[in-house]
Formats: structure tokens, C-alpha cells, sequence
């Protein structure tokens, strides 16, 4: 007898291919039917609704989130059941809890503790917490060269490097899918193209994927893209680019320009891949922003205070409003919060994003859907941590049409599965790990906003983890089926 089964509903099973009605049968955590089922010891019934494969993330900061949320509710309720962190350079490990640089985040992986050193011990610190969803992992620039070289404005010495290469290389032994730069932060900026393409190259062994915050996604984008490009074709690796804009007024409409230079390398055989969240601000570290000699004002004018543990007050305003009030130039304003206690862990919101092109880039062929969200849940995060995968879904698909329902769910599904190397997810197909959806197309959306962004979305009926009902009706089911994933390889726990 099957554990659960799915009946009458209209299966999209990740391909890219037209729905189908029928069954989906649960058994052991894994789909067991699909078509026609047998009986189950629990009966659901879909009609009127679209069954999916699980959401994945490609692109989160939720290292630390695992250890101090993990119910992760706010990706569960949105139908995402895996996540891809360590992202922009940023993860939780390699790590020494001694160090005094042991985070160097700034509030972007709030959260990690604990005496865990490598990946196998992170994730066996996050598997004592019972998870809710699965989490994929890769290993940081950042985070390594902040390890071995503190915050040193230089390049490593040869033996700097080999340590930043062993520790990538463990890391990936271990079951990371790749490595990751965040290129504008610190230390990463200080590092140049020849440092990076060395430590990209420790995945060429392992066929995994160098993923990248490029070092400029403004005015400087398309020399970004080169670099990138350069960096994935000397490492030898697959490329990934992650969240692709062009920010800032005068940049507006440069992703077609940037597209199509990623097309001409996929022509010449390179493997390119790119995400995008579907909004027009983005968020961030605050500090990694501004040069406080020289304050930019045109992007202090569009600055949002999400997290500012020095002045709680500011949290959800203009920055340019607490200047007005306070009697400040808007440059003034930004001093004031950097310059604070704590101030170099204010989390700001940048309207910088033309929403043209955020349609150009969903529109793009094999474009991928990453919330990078920052998950710390304390002030008014950015809305995409709650409500990225039901805004595409009701904005981009219902809405607007820039992606079919099969097609946005290819993206958000198996192609995201297959290219981060999770083993056995991503297509609702007998085999595969019962991570699925239910929900209404016609109702699903964000309701995550600015001003109240810790909202749950609308029309998600259903999710599963593992084939475990984790999230219904709006109520977290506390299952805590969650894996920790390993790439191309079963998960930690799991039978070979």
C-alpha cells in the first residue's frame, strides 16, 4: 500500500511538458506511481489543482537560517522544498569558531554558531535541528580567504593559496556542488581575476559549477561578464551567474547587451548558466555599498532600511525620510547608520532595477529563478524572501505571459535540480524523491510587500519534503524531512 496518494490532478512534472491528469503515488519518500494509483493509507484530493515538483532555490543565504530557523517556513510556504546556499562568496564553512573573522558576513548568514568546522560537520549540526527542507551547498570565496588571509588587501602568498585551495577542495570532497565568489564584498574585491580562476579551478575535478555576485552589475557590467566568462573558461568549470541585472538608471537596458554576450559563449561551447529574482530592488549589506569619503547620492536616494540592529527604528523607511526628518543630507544620513555600532550589519533595500529587464531576463532561454533572500527575519526583509516563487508564477506566467506555467516550472524545477547535481529531484517521475507541490494557478500569488514583507503567500495547498507532508492549508506540519544534499551523490544519510 502506497504511503500517500495525490488523486485527479493536473500533474506538471518539471519537463516542460503540457500537464497531465492523473495520480501520484507516494511510497518510502519517493514517487511510486504516477498516472494511475493504488490505495494509500492517506488520500488527497487534487482536483481543481496543478501538482509540481518542489521549487528550488538557486541562489540563498540560508546557511545560518537552517540553524536558527529551521522550520524554514518562509521558503516552505512558497512551495520550495531545496535550497542552493553559500552563496556570493559567503558560506558557512570552512570555519575556525575561534577565529575573530569566523563571520565576516555582516548579517547575511546570521546565525552560524556552533564548533563545526567543515561541511560534513555543518551538516550534521543542521540535521540535529530536523530541517524542514533540503539544502545544497557551496563552498565561499569570502568565507575561505577571510579564513586564511583575515581581511588583507592583497594577493595571497603561494602558501595562502594552497590553503584556500585545500579548503575548497574538502569542501567539495564533501559533497559541495561548486564555489562561489561575491566579487563587490569584502574580501573579495580584493582579489584578483588569476586568485579567483585558481580556486574555481579545485571544481574542475569534480565537474561541479563556479558560481558568481560578478564584480559589477552596473556600470562596469559587461566587463563583469568578461571577467566571469574568463574566470569559468581558464578554471575549466561550469559557470553559473547569479541574480543578472543591470542596476542603476543609466544602465537600464544593458542585460540585453549582457545576454547576448552569455549567447555567443553557449554558441562556442562554454557552459554558461544565470538566475534572476523577480523584483526591482535589490538588498544587501549596506556597508559593501558606499565609499563614506565619497557617498553616492543617487543610490543613498534610493535606499530602504531593512535591518539596522543601531538604530531599530529606521527599519522599513526611506533612508531619504529619515534624512528629512532628522534635518540631514541624504549622504549624511548614510554616514549616520555606517558609522554607528553595529552599523556594518545594516541590511538595505536598493530600488536600482528596471522592471523591463527583469521581464528581458525571464524571458531569457534556461533563465533560472533564485530568491536571494537574506533571512534575517528581526527588521523588514526584502519581500523576496517570502513570495519569489508564487510572484513568478502569478506575475510573470498568470499575469503578464512572459513564461508558460510548463516552462516557468521547468525552470524553477528540473532544470535547477539537474544543474546544481541533485541527485534524484527536480521531475515528478516514479523514482525520484517526493518533493512536490500543490497548488491553484489561478490563485497562487505573493503577498509579500515592502512594507509588510513577512507575509505568506496565497494559493499554496500543499508541500512535501521527502515525501513527507511538511506545509498544508497554511499550517507548518513540522515534519522536518529535510536533507542536507550532496553533489551528484546521495544525500548525507542516504543509501548510495
Amino acid at each position: 500500500m502506497l504511503d500517500t496518494v495525490i488523486r485527479d490532478v493536473e500533474i506538471l512534472d518539471g519537463s516542460g511538458a503540457a500537464a497531465i491528469r492523473g495520480d501520484v503515488g507516494i511510497r518510502d519518500g519517493r514517487i511510486d506511481a504516477v498516472g494511475d494509483a493504488g490505495e494509500a493509507r492517506h488520500v488527497v484530493d487534487g482536483r481543481g489543482l496543478t501538482l509540481a515538483p518542489g521549487f528550488v532555490d538557486t541562489h540563498a543565504h540560508d546557511d545560518g537560517a537552517f540553524l536558527r530557523f529551521p522550520d524554514m517556513a518562509f521558503k516552505l510556504a512558497q512551495g520550495v522544498t531545496t535550497v542552493v546556499s553559500g552563496n556570493c562568496g559567503f558560506s558557512a564553512v570552512p570555519r575556525d569558531p575561534e577565529s575573530a573573522h569566523a563571520d565576516v558576513t555582516g548579517g547575511i548568514l546570521a546565525g552560524i554558531r556552533g564548533d563545526f568546522r567543515d561541511l560534513e560537520g555543518y551538516f550534521a549540526a543542521v540535521l540535529e535541528r530536523r530541517p524542514a527542507i533540503n539544502n545544497m551547498m557551496l563552498v565561499g570565496h569570502n568565507t575561505v580567504r577571510a579564513l586564511e588571509m583575515d581581511l588583507a588587501q592583497r594577493s595571497p602568498t603561494p602558501q595562502e593559496l594552497a590553503n584556500m585551495k585545500a579548503h575548497v577542495t574538502r569542501a567539495l570532497e564533501q559533497g559541495a556542488c561548486g564555489f562561489s565568489s561575491g566579487l563587490i564584498y569584502r574580501p573579495g574585491r580584493w582579489s584578483l581575476t588569476q586568485e579567483v580562476a585558481e580556486l574555481a579551478a579545485c571544481a574542475a575535478p569534480f565537474d561541479a559549477l563556479y558560481t558568481t555576485h560578478m564584480r559589477n552589475e552596473g556600470d562596469q557590467l559587461l566587463e563583469a561578464v568578461e571577467e566571469a566568462l574568463t574566470i569559468g573558461r581558464d578554471a575549466g568549470v561550469h559557470l553559473h551567474i547569479s541574480h543578472h541585472k543591470a542596476a542603476g538608471v543609466a544602465n537600464w537596458g544593458k542585460v540585453r547587451a549582457s545576454l547576448a554576450r552569455v549567447d555567443k559563449a553557449l554558441d562556442a561551447g562554454q557552459r554558461v548558466t544565470l538566475d534572476v529574482y523577480p523584483y526591482t530592488a535589490g538588498s544587501g549589506r549596506m556597508v559593501e555599498y558606499f565609499n563614506l569619503e565619497r557617498v553616492n547620492r543617487e543610490l543613498a536616494e534610493v535606499i530602504r532600511i531593512a535591518s539596522c540592529p543601531a538604530f531599530r527604528e529606521f527599519e522599513g523607511r526611506m533612508l531619504k525620510d529619515i534624512a528629512a526628518e532628522r534635518g540631514l543630507d541624504v549622504t549624511e544620513a548614510v554616514k549616520l547608520v555606517l558609522t554607528a555600532p553595529q552599523g556594518d550589519r545594516t541590511i538595505c533595500i536598493h530600488f536600482t532595477i528596471d522592471e523591463t529587464d527583469v521581464e528581458t531576463n525571464l524571458a531569457h532561454a534556461d533563465m533560472m529563478v533564485g530568491s536571494d533572500g537574506i533571512p534575517d527575519l528581526r527588521g523588514r526583509p526584502h519581500p523576496r524572501l517570502f513570495g519569489t516563487f508564487p510572484r513568478v508564477l502569478a506575475r510573470y506566467v498568470r499575469e503578464r505571459g512572459i513564461l508558460s506555467l510548463p516552462e516557468a516550472v521547468r525552470r524553477m524545477t528540473s532544470l535547477s535540480a539537474r544543474t546544481f547535481g541533485m541527485q534524484d529531484r527536480g521531475l515528478i517521475a516514479t523514482g525520484q524523491w517526493a518533493d512536490l507541490v500543490l497548488f491553484d494557478p489561478t490563485a497562487v500569488m505573493d503577498t509579500a510587500t515592502y512594507d509588510e514583507p513577512k507575509q505568506y503567500p496565497g494559493g499554496i495547498a500543499s508541500v512535501w519534503v521527502n515525501g513527507k507532508l511538511s506545509w498544508t492549508d497554511g499550517t507548518h506540519c513540522d515534519a522536518g524531512a529535510g536533507k542536507m544534499l550532496r553533489y551528484r551523490r546521495a544525500a548525507v544519510g542516504d543509501a548510495a
